[in-house]
């Protein structure tokens, strides 16, 4: 019979249980039905145990598994203080058996918590699981993983990055690795530019407490996107398994940096002001609930990075993204390089390069290219190949709460990548902090600043 696993979520009344892990963890029993789990939550909020109950209860019924909330057996939440020495103690002393800790947190909560573990026993199989962003900077980056160290090993370390576990990016592998077509033209010999791409057409949506302090680069483009870069321009690991896999994308992280090493011609950033989505209005940014206009924060942003090894240099890759637009876009874009020569005879004005989109929402492939033929067989003209790739059925926490139950960190960010990324865009940091670069407008609804349909670079 499997072992029990007790999985306390530290947030537990926060937004992020209630929305993507509960609902997450109702799919995960109801896919699994020989998965024993107990749930505890704690959090700052005076709930009560019915109230606790129904948040879980309204949680599994969002994921159509109503009926897995009878799985859990008794769930308990305790209001606590998690920085507290004497407060942790009491949550974890009945606890034995494999234990995961979901940090549902701030950074900041996150690290004075693991601060004040220090003098906590854990139980023998713990693992720690954490939201991003992971620090606040390079630095606070490094004394978090340090500190974490000293509690459990690297390999029971799991910093959370939906976007590692989501299907399509998985994909990307078996399409680099496994097509003679691909594998040979993946370098700088034939691609001319990278655009990894994640517009949404979602507000603030509530977010503010967190999001006015990070803002869209730190969102999304430190914590996701360049993970999504370190996918796309790592050499091929010798195995998918924890170290070889995460030894590939943090070497082509390591060899990432900001375009010419000027954050200012090579960032972008803008905030939307009032518009319309899908028919409804939406108010400016800064007019949002709980917002401090003082703070600029960003709601699109935009970088141009380079990987300096043999396999990309001179190729820019272009990072995006942004809420409150007029359309979702969740895509990486690889434009090939021209062919040098093209017969006489073949009429009409040949496009550039072919095009390879891997849609990373909805999940598909297209491959544009130039053909002839038709009515005139000499004449160019471009079309597009495309195909739907195998979509999974499960919700992109339901992978990551899999991953972190079963003890699998291959495809969570390792230490070293974590800093690794604050290194990457602290100059941009910096440089927005001084007002070198503009904080441009967009009205929600539309593509952005008009001037962006350019390229940084």
């Amino acid at each position: 019979m499997a072992k029990t696993t007790t999985l306390l979520i530290f947030g537990a009344s926060g937004d992020l249980t209630s929305r993507l892990l509960l609902p997450a963890l109702g799919q995960l029993l109801k896919r699994d039905p020989d998965r024993q789990v107990t749930l505890r939550g704690a959090g700052t909020d005076p709930w009560s145990a019915r109230r606790w109950g129904d948040a879980v209860r309204a949680s599994f019924a969002s994921a159509d598994a109503a009926d897995m909330v009878d799985r859990l057996g008794e769930t308990t939440y305790t209001q606590a203080d998690i920085t507290d020495v004497a407060e942790l103690k009491k949550l974890l002393a009945d606890i034995h058996g494999p234990l995961v800790m979901y940090f549902a947190v701030p950074p900041a909560v996150t690290m004075a918590a693991c601060t004040a573990l220090q003098d906590v026993p854990l139980p023998q199989d713990t693992v720690f699981a954490l939201e991003k962003p992971f620090g606040g900077n390079e630095d606070s980056a490094k004394t978090l993983n340090a500190t974490l160290r000293a509690l459990v090993p690297e390999n029971k370390i799991f910093r959370v990055d939906h976007f590692l576990g989501r299907p399509t990016l998985l994909n990307i592998l078996g399409v680099r690795f496994a097509n003679r077509l691909v594998e040979p033209i993946w370098s700088a010999d034939h691609v001319q530019s990278v655009l990894v791409r994640y517009d949404e057409s979602l507000a603030l949506e509530g977010r503010a407490r967190y999001y006015d302090k990070a803002g869209a680069l730190v969102d999304m483009i430190q914590s996701h996107l360049l993970q999504v870069l370190a996918v796309l321009a790592m050499e091929e690991p010798v195995d998918l398994d924890e170290v070889d896999l995460r030894d590939a994308k943090s070497a082509a992280l390591r060899a990432t940096h900001i375009w010419e090493d000027n954050p200012v011609r090579a960032s972008r950033r803008a905030r939307y002001t009032a518009g319309t989505i899908d028919g409804r209005p939406l108010p400016s940014y800064v007019d949002e609930e709980g917002v401090d206009p003082s703070l600029d924060t960003e709601t699109l942003a935009e970088i141009v990075c380079e990987v300096r090894t043999s396999r990309w240099t001179g190729v820019p890759f272009t990072l995006r993204s942004g809420k409150a637009l007029g359309e979702k876009k969740a895509q990486i874009v690889v434009t090939l390089r021209p062919v040098r020569h093209i017969p006489e005879g073949l009429s009409g004005k040949p496009a550039d390069g072919g095009v390879l989109r891997i849609g990373l929402s909805p999940d598909r492939i297209e491959l544009e290219l130039n053909v002839n033929g038709g009515d005139d067989p000499f004449a160019l003209r471009r079309e597009v190949l495309s195909t739907k790739l195998g979509s999974s059925t499960l919700l992109a926490y339901t992978e990551v709460l899999s991953q972190v139950l079963d003890g699998d960190v291959a495809l969570s960010v390792r230490a070293d990548a974590a800093e690794e990324c604050w290194r990457i865009i602290e100059p941009v940091l910096d440089a927005w902090k001084r007002g070198d670069v503009p904080l441009e407008e967009y009205a929600a609804g539309s593509d952005g600043p008009a001037e962006w349909a350019t390229s940084t670079v």
